[in-house]
Order: C-alpha cells, then sequence, then structure tokens
C-alpha cells in the first residue's frame, strides 16, 4: 500500500483524492491529513480515515483539534502550522505527497516533498509560478517524481510521447516531433461578458463556473483567466518549454482537456468528463491505470466542440501572466502574490472585478525583479509584491 499525505484535505482536491483513495482501499493508506482552517470537517475525515498525522495550518486551532480526536479516541497525533505541514511531506511512511493547498501557501512544504524525494501530485500551481527554477532543481536533485494533477497539464502529460516521463526529458520537444502545445480554457462564467458587464460582476457570480467544481479563489482566476496565465507558466517549468510554444484555446465545453501538436500535422487531444478525479486517479496511480469514479464521455450526448481565440483585451490577466512568464524569475512571484491580494480583495467586496488587473499590472510595473535564484529571494519577492497590492488597493478604496 502506499502511504499518501495530503495537503488540503478538506478542499476541493483533497475531497476527490480521497474519493479516488476509497475505491482502492487495498492500495492507498492515508499517513496525514491537513487543513487550514476547516477543522469540521478535518475531524470528520480523522474519524473515517485514522490517519496517523492531522495538520492545521491555523497553529490557534492546535489545541481545539487535538481535544475533539482524543474524544474521539483516536490515536491520530495532531501537529500544526508550516512545521508540521513539512513534517509529514518528509516522513518515512510517506510515499505520495498531494499537494492541493491553494496559493503561496503550498509552497513551503511542496518544495520539503520534493526535497525527500517523493512522488509529487501536484495541484498547487503557484509552487511553481513562484519558484520554478528552484522547485525542478529539487526534484531532480533528490530523484522526485512530479505529476501534474491541474486537468489542461494531466492531459499534457498523457499527450506526451512516452518516453516523456515524470523527471522530465533529456530531449527536446522539437526532438520529439512537438510543435506546440494547446492548452485549453473553458473561458469561464464571462466569457461573453461586455466590459460594463464585467464592472458588475458580483464575487457570488465569479465563484459559480459553469462547468467544475473548484474553490473560491480558482473559481475566480478562472473568471479573470489568471488561471489560464499561471498554467501557462507551470507548462513552461514542467516541460521544458518557454511562453511561445503554448497557445491558450478557449473551448467552452471543457471535453478536451489539453493537446499537443506534432510536426507531421497530428494533434493529440485528451478527453473526458469535467472531473478532477480523473488527473488525480492518473497521477496516483501513473504508470498504470485504476477506476476513478467518473464515468466514461459519451459522445452522443456532447452537442458541439467549440473553439475560440482567446480576447485578452478584456481579460487583460492573461496578457500579463504571458508577459511575466517571458520575463522570469521574480516577476512571476510578484504576479501570483498581487493576484492572490487582488483576488482576495474582490471576494470581501473590496475592489470591483475589472480592477483584480489593474493590482496586478501596478505590482509588477512598481516591483524590482531579480533571477529568484534563491528561495529567500523568491519569499522576498512574494512579500513586497502583497504589500504593492494592498497599497493600489487602498487607493481605490480611498
Amino acid at each position: 500500500m502506499k502511504g499518501i499525505t495530503i495537503l488540503g484535505s478538506t478542499g476541493t482536491i483533497g475531497v476527490n483524492t480521497l474519493d479516488v483513495m476509497s475505491r482502492h482501499p487495498d492500495q492507498f493508506r492515508a499517513v496525514a491529513l491537513t487543513a487550514n482552517k476547516n477543522i469540521d470537517r478535518l475531524v470528520d475525515q480523522c474519524r473515517e480515515w485514522q490517519p496517523h498525522y492531522a495538520v492545521i495550518a491555523d497553529v490557534e486551532k492546535v489545541v481545539d483539534l487535538r481535544g475533539r480526536l482524543s474524544k474521539l479516541g483516536l490515536n491520530t497525533e495532531v501537529l500544526g502550522g508550516v512545521e508540521g505541514l513539512t513534517f509529514v511531506c518528509e516522513h518515512a511512511e510517506v510515499d505520495f505527497v498531494m499537494a492541493g493547498i491553494v496559493g503561496a501557501a503550498g509552497l513551503l512544504p511542496t518544495l520539503a516533498a520534493a526535497q525527500a524525494g517523493k512522488r509529487v501530485l501536484l495541484a498547487n500551481k503557484e509552487a511553481l509560478v513562484m519558484s520554478g527554477g528552484l522547485f525542478m532543481q529539487a526534484v531532480h536533485d533528490h530523484h522526485a517524481e512530479l505529476l501534474p494533477i491541474d486537468s489542461e497539464h494531466n492531459a499534457l502529460f498523457q499527450c506526451m510521447p512516452s518516453r516523456f516521463n515524470s523527471e522530465g526529458s533529456a530531449d527536446t520537444l522539437a526532438s520529439q516531433g512537438i510543435v506546440r502545445i494547446l492548452l485549453t480554457a473553458s473561458g469561464g462564467p464571462f466569457r461573453t461578458f461586455t466590459t460594463q458587464q464585467l464592472s458588475e460582476v458580483t464575487p457570488e457570480q465569479a465563484c459559480a463556473h459553469p462547468n467544475w467544481v473548484m474553490g473560491r479563489k480558482i473559481s475566480v482566476d478562472s473568471a479573470t483567466l489568471m488561471n489560464k496565465g499561471l498554467e501557462i507558466i507551470e507548462a513552461c517549468w514542467l516541460f521544458d518549454l518557454s511562453p511561445a510554444d503554448i497557445e491558450v484555446v478557449v473551448h467552452p465545453q471543457s471535453i478536451i482537456h489539453s493537446m499537443v501538436s506534432y510536426s507531421d500535422g497530428s494533434v493529440l487531444a485528451q478527453m473526458g468528463n469535467p472531473d478532477m478525479r480523473t488527473p488525480i486517479a492518473h497521477a496516483m496511480a501513473w504508470p498504470e491505470r485504476i477506476d476513478s469514479g467518473v464515468a466514461a464521455l459519451d459522445f452522443f450526448s456532447v452537442d458541439s466542440l467549440d473553439f475560440e481565440r482567446p480576447d485578452e483585451t478584456r481579460f487583460p490577466c492573461l496578457r500579463l501572466a504571458r508577459e511575466a512568464g517571458e520575463q522570469g524569475g521574480t516577476a512571476t512571484a510578484t504576479l501570483n502574490a498581487a493576484n492572490e491580494i487582488a483576488v482576495e480583495s474582490f471576494l470581501a467586496q473590496g475592489i470591483p472585478f475589472n480592477a483584480i488587473p489593474e493590482v496586478i499590472e501596478y505590482a509588477l510595473d512598481q516591483a524590482d525583479h531579480t533571477q529568484g535564484a534563491y528561495l529567500e529571494e523568491v519569499l522576498s519577492a512574494d512579500a513586497k509584491a502583497r504589500q504593492l497590492a494592498r497599497t493600489y488597493i487602498g487607493g481605490i478604496q480611498a
């Protein structure tokens, strides 16, 4: 049996991971479950799965969690904070780490998992967006396995030649006959909105994705197309690409999850119903395949497959992400941090929807970008970008 730590077990990725695990109790066991603040759901999960460790990132909730698990008669050890998250990523009993924590908060424990040589199932794209060079070097130096969980990157992985493995390939894409990568995007709930309509969007509207069930932050990122921009940066690190090698294709049905175009004119596409259990099960069982609980795609129920070019005028976050990816270094950490603050403010009704890219662009223009060769540089850039974003937001609210 494979021992698994789930970073963010109470979130969408974590819940889906546990669902897949429940279908294969003879193959996987939960060594550690972790949450940020959702102590009620974490207690329920511990009751069902009885992990060795439960970690709550909010250290003020450690005593409460420990007491509640003790009353249930569980022997689960309770840890807290970043130190606890890191410990359960490095633990000897852990084979796989599902990196499902959203945002910059997932960087340090996910990096620890790579440095411990684990199979890292990467749903946290920010780890690569913030510190791609450092992260990929850790995967290489410590012989870790890195398998993408984002539906688009997992689709690309499946469409790559078999010799492109989880530790990357020594060959260039061109030598494998790959011409370009086609990264699909649903376009989000506001694909057809005018600029005026976008200015009136509410948090509730932005969190109602038409195809996928996701958390609030990533739902907003999908609505602004920032999620796709972050995925461009992530794909560059995963597959040794430049932003110029990647074309974003808006595909509203979310049936084709991404495509790889080859020099002979062939285009390989990975298709399926929009359900995160598919990429989760693929990465957990790779190179084998297991039941994910997702129904097979019924082609006769698919009315059409539509494709559009993204509109970067109405959705400038995609442009900003591509430009930050081209600049490299700490520009991508600045992009990510400013976006997190902007989205947080929008969800709290502090700024309008169309101010999100304004906040990000201001931070990118004002920040001093470095190569980001050291973790301290990355974390410093992250902190400075957050302050710049808050300063700009304060001006909007004044």
